[in-house]
């Protein structure tokens, strides 16, 4: 495989894709008449504008956020255009009181719910547990992975939602093939697999794993953090959201080692659980979704002045 001169993201967006680099951003939309909407920018990641930012375990949470941040706006940007002129266009309020709610349930589900269902566990075998036992954090996450894919594998029954997956995959295809220095052609990238090391459903993974053991270290160190009561829980789980920091650090080292080491056995084995799920996230797509994605990855490397074999 050719190194490739610059590392390029992306995201699935509703009937796009969305590509950023460290220099450039590029969002294309399939529009309801069949054409192709494409806003592409300059854009400077916050590591490019504070070298201190591009340290590791500085990184992890800095990427992290810029991936909310643009994340969130490609979302915006896609859904107005989809939504069409016939349709009421979505306001920012409508969009805060929309994320407001989807972090909220987001917490109960993944968070509160898990951990307080891992308390009550232990009286299956005939003792409480607490976060100072190292079998409540096992169950939590075993709960979370559980949760995460009973959650994906049934909105992947939603129409518009199974797409945005279709989006996904032309998406890892794109920057597959780019980083194995091939022509950015449908030709080249339908031979490329759905699945990429880096994604952020890798990420997920690597982040509950993560989690599982900072979490086991770190509450038997603070005793006033482990007793029981509901108020109790949820200090508990506000405690973990705060961790989720250096959580976030260490699991993007090792997604970004896994990732420039996708051969090697520990790589593997911390990857693998990420890289089968993404057989729900990252589906097959069509030669008009690879198109989208083409044109969003081409804009990015315009930007970045680039070069690329020719098809």
């Amino acid at each position: 495989m050719v190194a490739p001169p610059l590392m390029v993201g992306g995201q699935a967006v509703l009937e796009g894709v969305m590509m950023r680099s460290p220099r450039a951003l590029a969002i294309a939309v399939r529009l309801p008449d069949g054409s192709l909407l494409l806003q592409d920018e300059p854009y400077l990641a916050l590591g490019e504008r504070y070298p201190l930012l591009k340290k590791p375990f500085l990184r992890g949470p800095v990427v992290l956020l810029e991936a909310l941040i643009t994340g969130i706006r490609a979302l915006t940007f896609s859904a107005q255009a989809a939504l069409g002129e016939e349709e009421e266009q979505l306001g920012w309020a409508g969009l805060a009181l929309t994320l407001t709610a989807a972090f909220a349930l987001a917490f109960v589900v993944f968070g509160f719910l898990p951990h307080y269902l891992s308390g009550l566990a232990g009286y299956l075998w005939g003792r409480a547990l607490s976060p100072a036992d190292f079998t409540f954090h096992l169950i939590d996450g075993l709960l979370k992975a559980l949760f995460l894919v009973a959650y994906i594998w049934g909105i992947s029954f939603i129409r518009d939602i199974r797409r945005v997956f279709q989006y996904h995959g032309a998406e890892h295809k794109s920057i597959c093939a780019y980083e194995a220095g091939q022509p950015l052609d449908l030709e080249h990238v339908r031979q490329h697999c759905t699945c990429h090391p880096r994604c952020g459903t890798t990420f997920i993974l690597v982040v509950l794993l993560v989690s599982l053991v900072v979490f086991a270290v770190f509450f038997p160190l603070v005793p006033a953090l482990t007793h029981k009561g509901l108020l109790q829980n949820l200090l508990q789980v506000l405690v973990k959201v705060g961790l989720m920091f250096p959580v976030a650090a260490v699991a993007y080292e090792i997604i970004r080692w896994g990732g420039n080491h996708p051969r090697h056995p520990v790589a593997a084995v911390l990857l693998w659980p990420g890289l089968v799920i993404q057989r729900l996230t990252a589906l097959e797509p069509d030669d008009g979704m690879l198109e989208v994605a083409l044109a969003a990855l081409q804009a990015v490397l315009r930007r970045e002045g680039v070069t690329h074999p020719a098809p």
